[in-house]
C-alpha cells in the first residue's frame, strides 16, 4: 500500500525519499544511482524501495 515511514530492520526513516525516488526512475533513471544519490546504503532499506508496489489508488476505489 504505502512506503512505511521506517525500514523495519533498521528502523531508519525512509518515507521522504519515496516521491523522490519514485520521479527520478520513471525518467528511466536506473534505481541503484538513485538510491546512492539520495544516501540509502543499507541493503534492508534498499529492498523496501526495489521491491515495493504502489497499490494506494487501486485499492482506494473499494474504499467507502
Amino acid at each position: 500500500m504505502l512506503i512505511p515511514v521506517r525500514c523495519m530492520t533498521c528502523g531508519r526513516p525512509i518515507s521522504q525519499y519515496w516521491e523522490e525516488f519514485k520521479k527520478r526512475v520513471k525518467k528511466g533513471e536506473k534505481p541503484e544511482k538513485v538510491l546512492d544519490d539520495l544516501g540509502i546504503k543499507n541493503y534492508c532499506c534498499r529492498a523496501l524501495f526495489l521491491t515495493h508496489q504502489d497499490t494506494f489508488r487501486e485499492v482506494a476505489k473499494f474504499l467507502p
